[in-house]
């Protein structure tokens, strides 16, 4: 998932002089000791102020699942405010501009553009903006030395999950900034499951936010979808969930549109809704979908893996749930089964 944390990866030749850059990481620096809460908070709170507050632009590479996919970024501030715009650079043509929650995607082909209002749930990472400081609890961060990633020089850290319900990290981040160079998605064998990266990035750019906002205000001869969010409770909705993931706690409910833009109507209204709730343990986030049943739609119960990013679907009852998250299997399952419908 793109949201994921963010970035990418190198492209194929690099990326496996980087991988095995990785794995020879000599055995005493996974040997020192984990830092104190207080320094992983430090540690955290430095990446994700550097990407929140930074000015750069560069070339980003996802690699999961043996699919690669890059984008160019570009991300500026100007004050309190932020700019941001993504353009990818395979498959479909279509460009991201965002200017601080208002969020415009662009399929220049097809003339279609959604216009969304989105808050910052994927910033990293989301739960310390509102004093959480259980990551902690469930990960041992330790320092793993120094590296160079697109040309800086990045501080290597570990993240190493505590339990089972949750995979393990490998962050490089920039050691004039803070800014998330390189990610790396670990299995519970510390194999890489995803791995994104910036292949090239320029930080302290100069700002240009007319480079985001022009394009946001030329959209004339598309069709404008304005999928509406409503916010919700689930238990408003007649849903409870018994029994949580340890570490894991909702952040988001809301009902939204199923669909992508070119499944809607000429009016703009999506043809199917979903609720949708969010769960985060402050690094990863875990999706919840519930929908009416649909015996055309919904042919077979699912399990599926891409990367990190494990999705499970099946039938309760007269609906349709469906968990999406980059955790492992079993915690997909514990939330689907702590799901239960009150009326």
């Amino acid at each position: 998932m793109l949201h994921r944390t963010f970035l990418a990866l190198t492209l194929a030749s690099a990326c496996c002089s980087f991988l095995s850059t990785a794995s020879a990481q000599p055995a005493s620096a996974d040997a020192r000791p984990p830092v104190q809460p207080k320094e992983v908070r430090a540690w955290l709170m430095r990446i994700h102020d550097a990407a929140s507050h930074s000015n750069f632009q560069g070339t980003f590479v996802v690699s999961a699942g043996g699919a690669v996919s890059s984008a160019r970024i570009a991300h500026f501030c100007d004050g309190s405010n932020q700019f941001e715009r993504i353009e990818s650079l395979d498959g479909q043509a279509r460009n991201v501009f965002r200017y601080n929650d208002v969020v415009h995607t662009v399929w220049p082909q097809a003339r279609v553009a959604l216009v969304e209002q989105r808050d910052l749930l994927n910033s990293f990472p989301a739960l310390l903006q509102v004093g959480d400081d259980r990551i902690a609890e469930f990960y041992d961060l330790r320092p793993l030395g120094a590296e160079r990633v697109a040309g800086h020089e990045a501080n290597v850290l570990l993240l190493r999950p505590r339990d089972g319900n949750r995979f393990g990290y490998r962050l490089w981040a920039d050691k004039g900034t803070g800014l998330l160079l390189r990610a790396d998605v670990l299995g519970e064998r510390g194999d890489v499951l995803e791995t994104s990266a910036f292949s090239d990035v320029a930080i302290g750019v100069r700002s240009q936010p007319e480079t985001i906002l022009q394009p946001m205000k030329k959209l004339d001869g598309y069709r404008i979808v304005r999928p509406s969010l409503t916010p919700t409770k689930l238990e408003a909705e007649g849903w409870v969930m018994r029994q949580t993931v340890p570490g894991f706690r909702e952040v988001s409910c809301v009902k939204r549109p199923l669909e992508n833009a070119a499944d809607t109507d000429q009016g703009g209204e999506p043809t199917h809704q979903a609720l949708q709730t969010i769960y985060s343990d402050g690094l990863t986030y875990v999706s919840v979908f519930i929908e009416p049943f649909n015996p055309q739609r919904h042919t077979r119960a699912m399990l599926t893996s891409i990367g990190a990013t494990q999705t499970l679907m099946r039938r309760q009852g007269d609906w349709w749930v469906t968990v999406i998250g980059d955790v492992p299997t079993v915690t997909l399952r514990a939330f689907a089964n702590g799901l239960e419908r009150t009326k």
